[in-house]
């Protein structure tokens, strides 16, 4: 994969939570587990979770398609999904390819 120097855990965002707000280690952890299981029932249900400043979720169905097994070459049909997809919100792009953006999104 890319050459990524960190990758955020579920225990580092429980640790964020512990710094800064008045409760203990257990109850950050168990705010973070919350938290990723309203949106995983949010997007069982509704097949979208769009947070504001950050991006959207939404569930796309892929439908069955050709493959190739690459071990044998044989051809194969893989069966129609459902995936995941992820569209970052226009303050996260800019946040991440270094523009000073404000709360209401105007550049400084």
């Amino acid at each position: 994969m890319g050459n990524a120097k960190y990758c955020l855990t579920k225990a580092d965002l429980a640790d964020a939570i512990y710094a800064t707000l008045p409760v203990d280690k257990q109850k950050a952890a168990q705010i973070v587990e919350d938290y990723i299981e309203i949106i995983k029932d949010s997007l069982a249900i509704d097949g979208k979770v769009m947070l504001s400043g950050f991006g959207s979720y939404e569930v796309k169905f892929k439908p069955p398609r050709r493959g190739r097994n690459p071990q044998t070459g044989d051809s194969i049909i893989l069966r129609a999904r459902k995936v995941v997809k992820f569209k970052p919100s226009q303050l996260l792009r800019k946040a991440i390819n270094g523009q000073h953006v404000s709360d209401t999104g105007a550049e400084e």
